[in-house]
């Protein structure tokens, strides 16, 4: 569905968007992540037809979307960060209007208008002007503008910024009950929005990108799933329950309370079972006692951190003043 390869967008000497590929399949919900001013809007705008890339290539329905900019647009609904609408129009007028433009039938364009309204939560505004509602219902009124030609993809740029709670909860149900039906594509800086509904994420800092997979997957590559066992013996015992599996001991201590908590890296993700199901058989024929064993995963947050901020505090100071100049 999207074909990113070698994206590279200069704005003059600035380089917005350094060698970007990644891809996303039909039916999937991606988040697209990244700090402000990493480069997801300028890849965002490049899908959507409104920059050309300086170089690289980018295929949208298997269109180049440089050469087929009309087709492209055609298939896809876009809710950019700062949505673009008509305030002298009611809600229910501009989504007609909107809809006859995209090329909505006539005869399924009141249809299609209220089951859209229902779909973004804004029937109940459907006789305001668009200019008079609040922030949190222009932004639902844009999204219904992204879903009222039923496009197989939506790309979404901040789509619960500025809702309530009870506003963005609606929004990632839609975002989930459209899973399979479309394509999504979904940018926030709401971590937890992206975790309750994307398949996996991409991420990218100082217009690189910097991951790209499932939360579990990139956790395993960062090294921050960690296996954590509290468990009454000594130092050697609790080392023993872990030797020869495929794991690096980062801590191994003894509590005030007579137990030993060991934490461990697991270094293939694939083995998470195994290990955990190996160390339980060797607690139970030590006749160990026991308080904790499990595999922590850490938060989206966490990732998002270690991948952004903190490789950027891991940083030689010259290499980190060469990257600040970039990003200049």
């Amino acid at each position: 569905m999207i074909a990113i390869e070698d994206l590279v967008k200069d704005f003059g000497s600035f380089r917005a968007v350094d060698h970007v590929s990644f891809d996303v399949q039909p039916g999937e919900v991606v988040g697209f992540l990244g700090p402000n001013g990493a480069g997801k809007s300028t890849t965002l705008r490049v899908l959507t037809c409104y920059h050309p890339a300086t170089s690289g290539r980018v295929r949208v329905h298997g269109l180049d979307v440089l050469r087929s900019s009309l087709e492209v647009r055609a298939g896809l609904g876009y809710l950019p960060e700062n949505v673009p609408i008509w305030p002298d129009l009611r809600v229910e007028e501009y989504l007609r209007w909107r809809a006859r433009l995209k090329g909505v039938p006539r005869r399924e364009l009141e249809p299609r208008v209220a089951e859209t309204m229902e779909l973004a939560g804004v029937t109940e505004v459907r006789r305001k002007l668009v200019g008079h509602v609040s922030r949190g219902y222009r932004r639902r009124v844009g999204l219904a503008d992204a879903l009222i030609a039923r496009p197989p993809l939506l790309i979404l740029d901040e789509p619960t910024a500025g809702l309530d709670p009870n506003q963005r909860r609606k929004v990632r149900e839609l975002v989930r009950a459209l899973r399979g039906r479309h394509t999504i594509l979904f940018s926030s800086h709401i971590l937890s929005d992206v975790e309750d509904v994307c398949d996996r994420v991409v991420v990218i800092h100082r217009g690189k990108k910097r991951a790209d997979g499932t939360l579990q997957s990139i956790a395993h590559e960062l090294g921050v799933a960690e296996l954590r066992i509290v468990v009454r013996t000594d130092d050697a015992g609790a080392g023993a329950l872990v030797a020869g599996l495929p794991v690096q001991t980062s801590s191994l201590a003894p509590r005030a309370d007579g137990f030993v908590e060991l934490r461990a890296s697991l270094l293939e993700r694939d083995e998470q079972n195994r290990v955990v199901d190996v160390v339980s058989r060797r607690i139970r024929d030590a006749g160990f006692d026991f308080r904790e064993l499990h595999v922590f995963e850490p938060s989206l947050e966490e990732i998002f951190y270690r991948l952004t901020l903190g490789a950027d505090a891991s940083l030689a100071p010259a290499d980190k003043n060469a990257s600040d100049e970039e990003a200049a």
